[in-house]
């Protein structure tokens, strides 16, 4: 190929634009809406997490933040939809554990990778989760459940709306040594209308969204999913209290960029979740939901991330789920 003058100064000059072009994205950045794309439905954990969040950005730049539920199929298609969005900082994934470390574990083929196909931008928090049967249950204790799951396998139901609640459920499964049927659904909130109207006969959920219907009197809680009691239920006893010795399944929060996003506009976003998550809106989110903020650099949540999914990998393994 012969290279022509005229071709090396236009190569020379594509080059020094797209080493300026970094820095002024960034120094225009953001100059429209963002949208915060949730794998989940509204009023889980994630959604009023990254409401808060949104609240925060739109405080310190002016720009609004539109938050975009995606539920359903444990937050693949929504991961699946960044992935392939324009890497200009202005749609942003604020996603759990489910589609960056469970998943590529429990299914056979994903639509998205992980780790190529984005930019980490900051972890968000973490929290714990909560089992719960309906209030007007038979099951008082985690005992009572424990020793009817065992009279009749496979009868009582667990629902779960991501993997953190599946993998909680399955987990409690191996490490019980009980048999539960598993009901799929779309989101936690999903699950959880059905445990209030007894079509189903408990679930381990996220604190955001089983805390206050126990707290309303519409469930019992009869363990928490981490080796220290919530906060929110000093009463409740931990799983590994309750009888399920060992036992421990808690859930992250993280925000990304589809990858090929400007380091410029990465570094922007992370201050600005940063930011976000230190804010009074985020705080009470926290609070509410017993959970507490986490935040890194780009780098810290990748190399997090990578140690995550090789965890997760192993539980999954343990508790002897087949991918679908």
């Amino acid at each position: 190929m012969n290279i022509t003058p005229w071709t090396r100064r236009f190569a020379l000059v594509a080059s020094a634009l797209l080493l300026c072009l970094g820095p002024a994205q960034a120094q225009n950045y953001p100059s429209k809406p963002i949208t915060f794309v949730v794998p989940f439905a509204a009023g889980s954990a994630t959604d009023l997490l990254a409401r808060a969040l949104g609240k925060s950005i739109n405080e310190q730049t002016g720009q609004a933040v539109v938050v975009e539920n995606k539920a359903g199929a444990s937050g693949m298609p929504a991961a699946a939809g960044v992935a392939r969005a324009t890497a200009d900082g202005y749609t942003v994934l604020i996603t759990t554990n489910t589609t960056h470390a469970a998943n590529e574990h429990l299914y056979k083929k994903l639509p998205y990778d992980p780790v190529k196909d984005f930019a980490p931008l900051t972890g968000l928090g973490k929290g714990g989760q909560v089992l719960v049967v309906n209030a007007n249950s038979p099951y008082k204790t985690l005992g009572d459940l424990l020793v009817a799951a065992r009279q009749s396998p496979g009868k009582l139901t667990f629902g779960s709306g991501s993997s953190s609640s599946r993998v909680a459920g399955e987990m409690l499964k191996q490490m019980a040594g009980i048999d539960l049927l598993h009901i799929p659904y779309k989101s936690n909130p999903l699950a959880i209308t059905d445990l209030l109207s007894g079509m189903i006969d408990l679930m381990v959920t996220d604190a955001s969204t089983g805390v206050p219907q126990v707290k309303a009197g519409k469930l019992r809680a009869l363990g928490y999913s981490t080796p220290a009691r919530s906060p929110l239920l000093p009463e409740v006893p931990t799983i590994a209290e309750a009888g399920v010795k060992g036992y421990d399944m808690g859930y992250w929060f993280a925000a990304y960029a589809p990858a090929g996003t400007p380091a410029p506009v990465v570094n922007k976003l992370n201050q600005l979740l940063v930011t976000a998550v230190k804010s009074e809106t985020t705080k009470s989110f926290f609070e509410a939901s017993g959970g507490e903020a986490w935040t890194s650099s780009p780098a810290e949540l990748a190399r997090f991330q990578a140690a995550e999914t090789a965890k997760w990998g192993k539980v999954i393994k343990a508790a002897g789920i087949t991918p679908e």
